[in-house]
């Protein structure tokens, strides 16, 4: 535990890995073009607060379930940004360029980018060091079910590949009954390697998308 009493490791942070896994350099930031745009959270401004809030709204305390203060989160967010598994960011989303110029320029998610290898979910299928996996929490209810999110998504995989040429893989893993979900991955061309219980509490779904059709995963028995 650090000093203000929270985890120092992250819950998902893998750390008996291979050498050539553990010298895998954080994940590099995509890059969008409008209407999107993404940004590493703060943890010296407001940013814990804004998590705070957004993660005590019902629809994600339910699927995230982390109801954290802000202090807590601003830890999370240092030990994150202190080492090489994840990256707390922040997307934001130009209304005007969607036609609703009134909405004006609103940040509307949190995303988590991270070395899959270094996950939890990295003992389940034939991971490789530079796999990149992508955690979204949609805060803006406005957006929700609009479409908006799957295109940000196909967008963001075609980002993901260009920011990182080392990454042959981008992986999600939503709970096996968030359906949504696996619609938006699937419009986005990502397949489904298997459902896994990566513990007793917890079933997902793993999603892949390859660079190549040959670079698509498979599961470990």
């Amino acid at each position: 535990m650090n000093p203000a009493g929270t985890p120092s490791a992250l819950p998902r942070e893998q750390t008996d890995l291979p050498a050539e896994v553990a010298a895998t350099p954080a994940p590099v930031l995509p890059i969008f073009a409008a209407p999107f745009a993404l940004r590493l959270a703060d943890p010296d401004g407001t940013d814990p607060e804004l998590l705070a809030e957004w993660m005590a709204r019902p629809h994600l305390l339910e699927s995230w379930e982390q109801d954290w203060d802000a202090q807590r989160r601003r830890e999370n967010f240092r030990v994150q940004l202190a080492g090489t598994y994840s990256r707390p960011c922040i997307l934001s989303l130009d209304f005007a360029v969607i036609g609703l110029p009134e909405q004006g320029v609103r940040e509307i998610a949190y995303l988590e980018f991270y070395r899959a290898a270094k996950d939890e979910i990295g003992r389940f299928y034939d991971s490789r060091p530079a796999d990149i996996g992508f955690h979204i929490a949609t805060a803006d209810t406005a957006v929700i079910g609009k479409g908006i999110m799957s295109a940000w998504i196909s967008t963001m995989a075609t980002a993901v590949f260009a920011a990182d040429p080392d990454c042959q893989r981008i992986m999600g893993d939503p709970d096996h009954r968030n359906v949504s979900i696996a619609r938006s991955l699937a419009k986005a061309g990502f397949g489904c390697v298997a459902e896994i219980d990566v513990r007793p509490d917890r079933r997902i779904a793993l999603h892949a998308l390859g660079r190549t059709p040959e670079d698509f995963p498979v599961a470990r028995p």
